[in-house]
């Protein structure tokens, strides 16, 4: 599963990429093609970041990436009055 997420993820990077150079650079596209370069690069930009969140979640439950230190809401809240903007 890993493997294939990882493939998927280079995958829509290289689309995004790819189509995002061709909306932004093309000189004689019609407007119609202009508007599916951009469409696919979003679609590439989406899948690319879903993807690249499976794989970090992933790894991180795995123990082959270090657990995100994230505050529970207690001690958040402690520490947002011990310093008010």
């Amino acid at each position: 599963m890993q493997k294939l997420l990882a493939l998927i993820n280079v995958v829509a990077w290289a689309g995004f990429w790819a189509f995002g150079y061709l909306a932004l650079t093309a000189d004689g596209f019609s407007g119609r093609q202009l508007t599916i370069s951009a469409i696919l690069a979003f679609v590439g930009f989406a899948v690319g970041i879903f993807a690249y969140l499976k794989l970090v979640r992933f790894a991180e439950d795995s123990g082959y990436a270090a657990k995100s230190k994230k505050l529970d809401a207690a001690r958040r809240e402690e520490a947002q009055a011990q310093h008010p903007l």
